[in-house]
């Protein structure tokens, strides 16, 4: 690349970067949407499609400029937002919980299935019935406009389910549950979708047992990486904890997520899977919290990239040939998951509005739906009309998702019955701990997290503004709340007695350093002998 082409590219993600955080931040703090609907709007206000079109000055050339192929801008620039994508799905596998999906995944698995197939069927459906020059529904663009109809997203459930205690309700632990297999199943349709794709496109024909051995290859792939992953993860965390380095350890895992997304991309499959694989068989270590803590600013910075450069996608003139279908698609999509995810719910033990609040926490769509249309869009199975259409499907969920998740929990119990393990969040111990303030609560829990550190834990702050901290070893979890001058710590039953002893050692050492400020002097005396320390002989009237 020339030194100009350099310069431009600088220039690019620094007026990127500005935009997207700061609009990210608006859109946040002041509309209470999700940040990635301000990252967005700074693509599309940067792309080659708007301001991106104006010459610089001093280099002679558009901002952004619009480049000939499937991807409207530059080769460099779009690189930056596949490595974003890659970290995106990365953390995603990291913050998968599979214990719970496992403890919860008899009506998680009905709910999560019955989505990803009633919402395939009627993009897929959609596409065919609406859309000029589609007629079967194995075209690549019916193809991909199913697999955009499965993402789900549930970042904004959680949020919302958290801030309304909601989190470990029958509802909520499914809604998590089957949003796991939602991500496993839909990733394997993206990768049997662009499969087809590329026989299609390159002008193949592509029967069903072709269809069948992609399918195949992509679950093998999934399968295989999924078990040696968890299977080898442990070994490989112990062996790069010996060096004491816990940025070794976050360098060497995110390196290990590139190397196996680019073996993913060799083996015809998308690059994201083998991503999500490696973060998923990463987060049942207990360096888990410490890699995404240090891999948190890489993501900071290619997140936004990688959302505003699918902004400098849409192109305005030819979203609005299909404004009326992108709406129609938009609200087939939300009824399709209410129902999908709706139906199955009814079937595990919910009554309906259990099952209409299941529904509900599954409509929000974010990062995967953009990542699917980038990688449609890429691999030329869809134009750009139809890569605006999913920019509208995930502004109207965006939109419709926060206030009837709200409305949907409102009210009493959403069971018929229990559902296996699901009231109660799973078996554990509350150890309750009382202080008269909050000060005092935070020297305590602060003395109790750093003897958890002395003994080995990882410890990580989940919650920064609710005061909840993980701390973790091996396959020891323990969880701490702080709720002004109340603390409470979570824990396995076989582990109460363990996690008791240690906070009994921490209890006596702090008894003895209470006992030993009492026998300090006087504080005007120990005062004196701090002012001499620090000026020499203090006089006597002074």
């Amino acid at each position: 690349m020339e030194t100009h082409g350099i310069v431009l590219l600088v220039i690019q993600l620094a007026l990127v970067l500005v935009l997207a955080r700061l609009l990210g931040f608006v859109v946040e703090q002041y509309l209470r949407g999700p940040r990635v609907l301000g990252e967005l709007a700074a693509g599309m206000i940067l792309g080659p499609y708007a301001l991106g079109s104006l010459t610089l000055p001093g280099l002679g050339v558009p901002l952004i400029a619009l480049h000939e192929g499937a991807v409207p801008v530059s080769p460099e620039l779009y690189a930056f937002a596949v490595v974003g994508s890659i970290v995106i799905l990365f953390l995603a596998g990291l913050e998968t919980d599979l214990p719970t999906f496992l403890r919860f995944s008899g009506a998680g698995s009905l709910v999560g299935l019955g989505g990803v197939i009633v919402s395939f069927a009627v993009g897929n459906l959609m596409a065919v019935l609406f859309l000029p020059g589609i007629s079967s529904f194995m075209d690549p663009g019916a193809l991909f406009l199913g697999t955009l109809s499965t993402a789900t997203s549930v970042g904004i459930t959680a949020v919302i389910l958290s801030e309304r205690k909601k989190m470990s309700s029958p509802e909520g632990v499914t809604i998590l549950a089957a949003a796991v297999l939602d991500d496993v199943i839909g990733i394997i349709i993206l990768a049997i979708v662009v499969g087809v794709a590329r026989v299609q496109t390159g002008g193949g024909e592509i029967d069903w047992g072709e269809v069948g051995l992609i399918a195949l290859k992509a679950f093998g792939f999934w399968i295989g990486f999924t078990v040696i992953g968890i299977l080898a993860a442990p070994r490989l965390t112990r062996s790069l904890k010996r060096s004491r380095s816990l940025e070794l350890v976050a360098t060497v895992s995110f390196g290990l997520a590139l190397l196996i997304a680019g073996l993913s991309e060799l083996a015809g499959l998308a690059m994201i899977i083998g991503a999500y694989v490696t973060g998923l068989a990463l987060s049942q270590t207990d360096v888990a919290h410490e890699i995404r803590e240090r891999t948190n600013g890489i993501y900071r910075f290619l997140a936004p990239v990688f959302f505003a450069v699918m902004g400098m996608m849409v192109n305005f003139a030819a979203l609005g040939s299909v404004i009326g279908f992108g709406l129609v698609f938009a609200v087939a999509a939300i009824l399709a998951k209410l129902v999908g995810c709706g139906l199955p719910a009814l079937a595990a033990g919910f009554n309906v509005k259990g099952a209409f609040r299941i529904g509900a926490g599954m409509l929000p769509r974010g990062e995967v739906t953009l990542i699917v249309a980038g990688i449609g869009l890429a691999a030329g199975a869809i134009g750009e009309e139809l890569f605006g259409v999913s920019v509208m499907t995930l502004l109207v969920a965006s939109v419709v998702a926060p206030p009837t998740i709200i409305r949907a929990f409102a009210g009493g119990s959403g069971l018929r019955k229990e559902v296996g393990g699901a009231g109660d969040g799973g078996a554990s111990i509350q150890i309750p701990l009382s202080f008269p303030s909050v000060a005092a609560a935070d020297f305590i829990r602060a003395r109790i997290l750093t003897g958890f550190r002395n003994e080995d834990f990882f410890v990580g702050k989940v919650d920064y503004d609710r005061g909840i901290y993980q701390l973790r070893r091996d396959d020891t979890l323990i969880t701490l709340l702080q709720s002004g001058g109340e603390i409470t710590l979570s824990t396995r039953p076989e582990d109460e007695q363990y996690v008791r002893l240690l906070l009994l050692e921490e209890i006596l050492d702090m008894r003895d350093l209470v006992e030993g400020l009492k026998s300090l002097e006087s504080p005007d005396e120990l005062g004196r002998d701090l002012l001499q320390g620090l000026f020499g002989q203090v006089d006597e009237e002074e």
